[in-house]
């Protein structure tokens, strides 16, 4: 990124479900062009670039040319950021759910 764009958020770039379901597939696949991306969602080419470039801004994909075509890769490491902080709220659910287990054992 340079100076006059920031990198963008990747809490951000999460908070959108098609972005999610761009991560979600190419974590299942090594690489993938934007011609097989795009066939699962109900938009077109353009729209799935866009997703995309956010992805990418946040860090979160990576892209390299194979001839004509361009290929996307997931970088999860920014990931790492989102982890950390659900992590630390993990003692709370842990302590609700065997509060729940308990008054469910009572009953």
């Amino acid at each position: 990124m340079n100076e006059k764009t920031p990198e963008r958020d990747v809490y951000v770039a999460i908070a959108d479900p098609t972005r999610r379901k761009l991560l979600r597939l190419l974590a299942e696949a090594e690489e993938l062009p934007l011609h097989e991306l795009t066939p699962h969602f109900q938009m077109g080419r353009t729209a799935v670039s866009k997703h995309l470039a956010i992805l990418k801004e946040a860090g979160l994909i990576s892209d390299r040319k194979v001839g004509r075509e361009t290929r996307f890769r997931l970088n999860a490491l920014p990931l790492q950021e989102i982890k950390d902080w659900v992590s630390f709220y993990e003692k709370f659910w842990i302590g609700n759910v065997a509060l729940l287990k308990n008054l469910l054992e009572e009953e």
